[in-house]
């Protein structure tokens, strides 16, 4: 079902944990599947410079989230807003279809991540108390 390089960043994930006062937070779930992806962001002059994500979920969830974190590490903000689900998938050498969805959930908390962290920097407040399912 997984091919190796899926089941190598399940095996050995890269980032896992939280950011203590991280400057960008995201939390998406995915309702059918249960799957819920959090993700924190260390962000200085714009450049993303630590990732780490909490996630509950399957294999390919788990292993998106550390592929993602990996890919937007030294990437600007208005670059990690561009990163992809497919580009997640093609990283990883594919996913099953079925589990296609785990790589939009890794998409999607690194985008409530950069949004929480742009609120901040206007001096707003992001609701963080529930999460987003997408």
């Amino acid at each position: 079902m997984y091919n190796q390089k899926v089941l190598d960043a399940f095996a050995h994930p890269q980032n896992v944990g939280e950011i203590e006062n991280p400057d960008g937070e995201g939390t998406v779930g995915n309702a059918t599947c249960g799957d819920i992806m959090r993700i924190t962001l260390r962000i200085e002059n714009d450049v993303i410079t630590d990732a780490k994500f909490q996630t509950f979920g399957c294999a390919a969830a788990i292993a998106t989230s550390s592929t993602a974190t990996q890919m937007v590490i030294g990437m600007t903000v208005d670059e990690a807003l561009k990163l992809t689900n497919a580009r997640v998938v093609e990283e990883l050498e594919g996913l099953p279809p079925q589990k296609i969805h785990c790589s939009v959930l890794a998409e999607e908390a690194i985008k409530k991540a950069i949004e929480d962290y742009r609120a901040k920097k206007e001096g707003k407040t992001v609701d963080k108390s529930k999460v987003d399912y997408v």
